[in-house]
């Protein structure tokens, strides 16, 4: 059977209410994927408090963080060689054993082991849900199902710690991570039932040498930048050979994949100008995302006095417009086929919302900093999921699983750099500022004080007023070098080549490193 009639019988077989059904597993799978961490932050007080280990707190974090980013190329792989569908149930499994045994783990040494079980699984659920909504949807059509999928990350992101405060008041901070199980095991049911995808049959070996050492350059990265100007300064000793270790690594992987007859991440994906060109704009929406969404609670809590309670609230300006632009944007795409001005339009907005974030300061209204970050938002809104749905555009079919990973990974890297960064220059200005308004003796106390509402009304005024004008000036910083950094993605959408995508007829041309994809026809499923 020919390529041509098996994508002729195969849009027989789609009918909408399949595609609807399948799509709500892989969202219940992408909530669980999101949801965890957002819940677990605001249990972590509790935590601590009954298990102990406040010394190794940071590594319940780092633990899930680092194995997911490690395994996130590795799942990409697995299912373009095996399958889809397997691959993707394996790691909702993994999931939700590493969520059953954290919420029975008796000290915070288990429970730093079973969170990296926990990320190894997680690792593999946003992967499976964008490689199979890239095999399930074409590019022309994928664009109506986008405000979905940036609706599951305001949820999340709104959702997370409103529920995992409820959860840990009235139920206990193990129940943070037994609610993944019946989310989790209505999300296998359905995929197990609904989802048939063409089985594949592996055509080499694994690259065992390649995921080893691709590991090893996440795992230095994500330690560098977590670990950096915190439990680190800088220039030590410990950051600067996990930097080299990094570097070496980073060559052996790239040598090796020259030589490996399965790569794990093929080099040759990157010939792509879109592709290559989506992997930086993600990598810098990581960045602005995740310092914005770090940074601003903190900033509306210490300096405008706002409830921490109600932190995933105080991003709704940013994450409804971000929901919106994004379903509109997808609805232009998937109506005109065109794509190339959203990335300039929200590279433009991304640099805009960040500069106008940088210029809060205490006399800064909650109106006004809601209007910069709807203005942040609209700009994450166009460029969220248009860089994944043009890096699937300009690769093979058979490299979809890669595709997505690989666009992935860039975009978590992007965060941990983003956080790292932005929050040594912030820690730095409030360090700075409040030396410079209290003396020397006040350094200390700045570096350990991320003081809610509460902690700060019970400061005498004239810390209070020097602390809020130095969580401003740090604030100021940390957007500023966000700003600079989102120009980066701005200059780099020009270069967008506009490739017609699949679904929307007969391409008319290609880009010379790997664009011809947009004729491959794709796989689907029955129902």
């Amino acid at each position: 059977m020919t390529q041509n009639t098996k994508a002729a019988e195969i849009s027989e077989e789609v009918k909408p209410r399949s595609v609807r059904v399948v799509l709500m597993a892989l969202m219940i799978a992408m909530l669980l994927a999101m949801l965890d961490n957002m819940i677990i932050g605001t249990a972590m007080p509790t935590i601590v408090g009954e298990l102990g280990g406040l010394e190794h707190l940071s590594w319940v974090v780092t633990a899930y963080t680092l194995a997911t980013a490690a395994s996130t190329p590795i799942w990409g792989k697995l299912g373009d060689m095996y399958g889809r569908k397997g691959s993707f149930l394996t790691s909702i499994v993994i999931f939700l054993i590493g969520s059953a045994l954290s919420g029975m783990a008796q000290d915070m040494g288990q429970l730093i082991g079973f969170r990296a079980i926990q990320g190894l699984g997680a690792g593999g659920l946003m992967v499976g849900v964008m490689a199979i909504i890239g095999d399930l949807i074409p590019p022309r059509e994928r664009g109506k199902y986008q405000g979905m999928m940036a609706g599951v990350m305001a949820l999340a992101m709104i959702g997370g710690p409103l529920v995992g405060g409820t959860i840990t008041d009235h139920m206990g901070w193990r129940w943070s991570f037994y609610i993944n199980l019946p989310l989790g095991a209505v999300a296998l049911a359905m995929v197990s039932a609904v989802l048939h995808l063409p089985k594949k049959k592996a055509q080499g070996k694994i690259d065992y040498l390649g995921a080893a050492l691709l590991t090893v350059a996440i795992t230095s990265t994500v330690l560098v930048t977590t670990w950096g100007g915190t439990e680190y300064a800088w220039g030590s000793g410990e950051i600067i050979g996990l930097i080299i270790v990094g570097v070496v690594s980073i060559a052996g992987f790239l040598f090796a994949e020259t030589k490996a007859a399965e790569p794990v991440m093929p080099l040759h994906i990157f010939r792509s100008r879109n592709f290559t060109l989506m992997s930086v704009i993600g990598f810098l929406v990581g960045f602005a995302m995740f310092g914005g969404v770090l940074y601003l609670p903190l900033f509306q809590q210490s300096v405008q006095g706002a409830s921490a309670t109600n932190s995933g609230l105080l991003l709704l300006p940013m994450l409804l417009s971000m929901m919106v632009v994004s379903l509109i944007a997808g609805r232009v795409t998937t109506s005109s086929g065109k794509y190339k001005v959203f990335p300039i339009v929200g590279g433009a907005f991304m640099v805009v919302g960040l500069f106008l974030l940088a210029q809060m300061d205490t006399e800064t209204s909650r109106l006004m900093s809601g209007v910069y970050m709807a203005i942040l938002g609209a700009g994450l809104g166009f460029l969220m999921q248009i860089t994944m749905l043009v890096a699937q555009n300009s690769v093979d079919m058979k490299d979809m699983g890669v595709a997505s990973s690989s666009a992935t990974l860039f975009r978590t890297l992007g965060g941990s750099f983003g956080v790292a960064l932005m929050g040594s220059l912030f820690t730095s200005r409030v360090t700075d500022t409040m030396s410079e308004r209290l003396g020397p003796q006040a350094a200390d106390a700045a570096g350990a004080a991320r003081l809610d509402a509460a902690s700060l009304a019970k400061l005498p005024e004239a810390v209070r007023d020097a602390y809020q004008h130095a969580v401003a000036a740090g604030t100021h910083s940390a957007f500023l070098l966000g700003a600079a950094i989102a120009v980066l993605g701005f200059v780099a959408a020009w270069f967008v080549k506009e490739v017609p995508l699949r679904g929307a007829g007969p391409a008319q041309g290609a880009d010379a490193g790997g664009d011809k994809a947009a004729q491959a026809p794709q796989e689907s499923f029955s129902h």
